[in-house]
């Protein structure tokens, strides 16, 4: 599991609870830390006594919004051979994981989706309320201050309506940075995310060029379920969305696979900020 973070330690402690209580045991978590203040490496310290989980704090100084750069550290420290990519205000239902590890397979990636919830929501959620999986019941969320929407479905679809859903989705299987996972193997060939790339859209740029290298996505949007806790988006630029989508266009234009500015510049760099 690698989860992205910056200053955000309520609601990475939400996510962390809802990582301690997965069906599926066998992983390990790297937090990729865009340069957090020390609140959240207190936390993660708090939450390995608490959790039991095994944890690295991979961090890097502030320096704006350089999600790409931390996630190319963090791919590096992991051991597994199979990364699971999500943000630090997504908590994942109980069989998260069990579903992307059941679902993977050689030559594919894995595009999930993400349930968005109002603010009133987000703070309502408690760590028993995620523990007992009681903040992904529909009945509790509306409760709670989530409205009527059909997009509800992804909470309500379960076993084989969950693998129809996926199959009759009109939505285009895109890697998506909060919920989307890929063989370690595949994520070097491609060197990773694309540092040039501030917000929006980069991780659709990623999923671009593991297309172009034969890769095929596969949606897991109706059963690798994570609920999307709200946060202020201060960082957004529209000339940035803007451009980002015209180099992700050419990108998959031109057939590129790889970025030259990606996991290639910290492979042979001294060591870089901190590491816990």
């Amino acid at each position: 599991m690698i989860i992205s973070t910056y200053n955000s330690p309520e609601w990475l402690e939400k996510v962390l609870w809802g990582y301690s209580a997965q069906t599926h045991k066998d992983f390990e978590i790297i937090i990729a830390d865009d340069g957090s203040k020390d609140e959240t490496r207190q936390l993660i310290d708090r939450m390995r006594d608490e959790t039991g989980l095994t944890i690295t704090h991979v961090w890097q100084e502030d320096d704006g919004f350089q999600k790409c750069r931390i996630l190319n550290k963090a791919v590096l420290k992991a051991q597994a051979e199979y990364l699971i990519f999500t943000d630090g205000d997504c908590i994942p239902r109980k069989d998260f994981l069990e579903v992307h590890a059941t679902e993977a397979e050689p030559g594919y990636y894995l595009s999930g989706g993400y349930h968005k919830l109002p603010m009133a929501t987000s703070k309502a959620i408690t760590r028993e309320d995620i523990l007992a999986g009681r903040c992904f019941e529909l009945e509790w969320l509306k409760a709670h201050g989530l409205g009527s929407t059909y997009k509800n479905s992804k909470l309500t679809a379960r076993g084989w309506k969950a693998r129809l859903f996926n199959t009759l989705t009109p939505t285009r299987c895109r890697f998506k940075g909060s919920n989307g996972s890929a063989w370690k193997k595949d994520v070097l060939a491609v060197n990773g995310f694309d540092e040039t790339m501030a917000y929006g859209g980069e991780d659709r740029e990623f999923g671009v060029r593991l297309v172009n290298l034969g890769i095929k996505p596969k949606h897991v949007r109706y059963n690798a379920i994570v609920i999307h806790l709200d946060h202020a988006r201060g960082y957004v630029d529209p000339d940035t969305v803007r451009a980002n989508k015209e180099h992700r266009i050419r990108v998959e234009n031109q057939g590129i696979t790889q970025t030259p500015h990606g996991i290639n510049l910290h492979i042979s760099e001294p060591r870089q900020g901190a590491i816990s």
